[in-house]
């Protein structure tokens, strides 16, 4: 299936497909970023094709790509078991619980915790 935009919970969201390119670099978040300009308000990434440096808080990769999502006012959702990356990283935990808070980045097991999470936020 190729990435496609999808109505979750009434919210327009461009759904990766797992089995999509890596997220390894800047412009690779800003590709998805353009093909979210096709309507979608959140974009949600499989946790799997997220390069694992994205999982190493220390080379900074995560934070240079939530700050574009939230540049370009967009949500990101990251999707799947990230289960070994926090029991990995104190600091990774942190980031996770801290981004569940708000409501620019989330990190959700399955489309289904994503859909309960928009219903919520209304």
């Amino acid at each position: 299936m190729p990435d496609q935009i999808r109505e979750i919970a009434g919210t327009p969201v461009l759904v990766c497909d797992p089995a999509g390119p890596p997220l390894a670099t800047e412009a690779d978040a800003l590709d998805l970023i353009g093909a979210a300009f096709a309507g979608a308000e959140v974009v949600a990434v499989p946790a799997g094709r997220l390069d694992p440096t994205f999982f190493s808080l220390g080379t900074r990769f995560a934070g240079e790509v939530m700050q574009k999502f939230v540049n370009y006012r967009l949500r990101l959702a990251v999707v799947g078991d990230i289960s070994a990356h926090l029991a990995a990283s104190s600091a990774l935990r942190a980031l996770v619980h801290e981004s569940n808070r708000a409501g620019h980045v989330w990190f959700v097991a399955d489309l289904d915790a994503l859909d309960e999470r928009l219903r919520a936020r209304g």
